[in-house]
């Protein structure tokens, strides 16, 4: 009698009733799970508009200083000019849209898709010191350039961005291959490789760096530091479609960075096809970051601290922190470029140098401000 009645009481109990809500089923996520309060909508809205006012403004203090400055009235009359036909040719006109407006949105896709390439390798590490760059991603994209600069006169300088993005995508794929066994893809051993990859990159590198004459070495050099200077239509055209193309298909993958954040086995009984979207994920922030690093070289922090610095602001909802990353991380390598050509004017930095120094001393401010409280 004891166990009918049990038995009874527990069947009672786990029959839905009018209140109670059934299990989701099938591979649909619950859009409940992650759904956000009003008042984080409001806020997460008003973060946006700041962040692209942001943009708007750092990109117009950018046109306006260096070593020749101009007013914004002057900035303005110029893009009115230009916007109805007027042909300017004067050198003011020539400054603004020859050489500062396409640095300006090359480091807008170039920022943003290395902040939204270590949005994505953080969500699939479950890590946040993991960065574009410690997959190999900067040694097989420098290695590349380092090649092309070796073979010399037997390909244009311009075919140089091809050689950094094969060499990236080649030392991805390599980690990837080695670090899928089984057809299941090891997070910990993905990340091992990549390591290893880059170290065997930079003795690469130190090697033909050995052997080469001292303008290549002096070039590779600077090309490892990082730069927008050298940008022109061609690298705009090659740069802007892919990185804003992955970026919209990494907002297809929100859902599945948001599940990772319960684990592979919560992932799993969320019905998420993890080991397919695992794969895309690598290789789309593996393009992200192999595209950014052959048009620009290696600039380092960008996919480390404004991803870090995001998620403060917007939590971990990726379908909040993958654009609002975009918009911070091209905030952020515009005016370290500015910082960098107008510092030292009319001498120039590499842009990389100044995101080391200014990411480096935010990050440990961070670290210490999280630490004491």
């Amino acid at each position: 009698m004891n166990i009918q009645r049990s038995t009874l009481n527990f069947q009672r109990s786990t029959t839905p009733g009018k209140g109670c809500r059934q299990p989701a089923t099938g591979n649909r996520l619950p859009s409940s799970i992650f759904r956000l309060p009003s008042r984080t909508k409001q806020r997460t809205i008003i973060i946006f508009i700041l962040l692209l006012a942001g943009l708007i403004l750092v990109s117009i203090g950018s046109l306006q200083v260096g070593t020749v400055s101009f007013s914004f009235a002057r900035i303005l009359r110029m893009f009115f000019d230009s916007l109805f036909g007027k042909t300017d040719s004067s050198i003011d006109a020539t400054i603004v849209f020859r050489l500062r407006l396409p640095r300006i949105i090359l480091g807008i896709v170039v920022g943003g898709g290395l902040a939204v390439s270590g949005v994505l390798f953080q969500g699939l590490f479950r890590n946040p010191l993991v960065e574009p760059y410690t997959l190999g991603v900067s040694g097989g994209a420098a290695l590349g350039v380092s090649l092309g600069f070796l073979l010399g006169g037997a390909f244009p300088q311009a075919l140089l961005p091809l050689f950094g993005f094969a060499g990236a995508w080649l030392a991805v794929s390599f980690a990837y291959t080695i670090a899928r066994r089984r057809r299941f893809l090891k997070i910990p051993y993905l990340l091992l490789v990549g390591v290893m990859i880059s170290f065997i990159c930079s003795a690469l590198i130190m090697l033909l760096l050995s052997v080469v004459n001292l303008s290549t070495f002096r070039a590779v050099i600077y090309w490892t530091m990082g730069s927008l200077a050298g940008c022109d239509i061609t690298l705009i055209r090659f740069a802007v479609p892919v990185i804003l193309l992955g970026t919209a298909a990494s907002l297809g993958l929100a859902w599945t960075l948001n599940a990772l954040a319960l684990g592979e086995e919560g992932a799993h009984h969320l019905g998420i096809r993890l080991e397919r979207d695992k794969k895309w994920i690598f290789f789309l922030g593996a393009l992200l970051a192999g595209t950014a690093v052959s048009v620009a070289g290696i600039i380092g922090f960008v996919g480390l601290i404004v991803p870090h610095t995001v998620r403060l602001l917007f939590g971990n909802d990726h379908r909040s922190l993958i654009p609002a990353s975009f918009l911070a991380g091209g905030i952020f390598l515009v005016l370290c470029d500015t910082l960098a050509r107008t510092v030292l004017a009319p001498m120039e930095l590499p842009v990389g140098v100044v995101t080391g120094i200014l990411g480096g001393g935010i990050f440990i401010y961070l670290l210490s401000r999280k630490s004491s409280g």
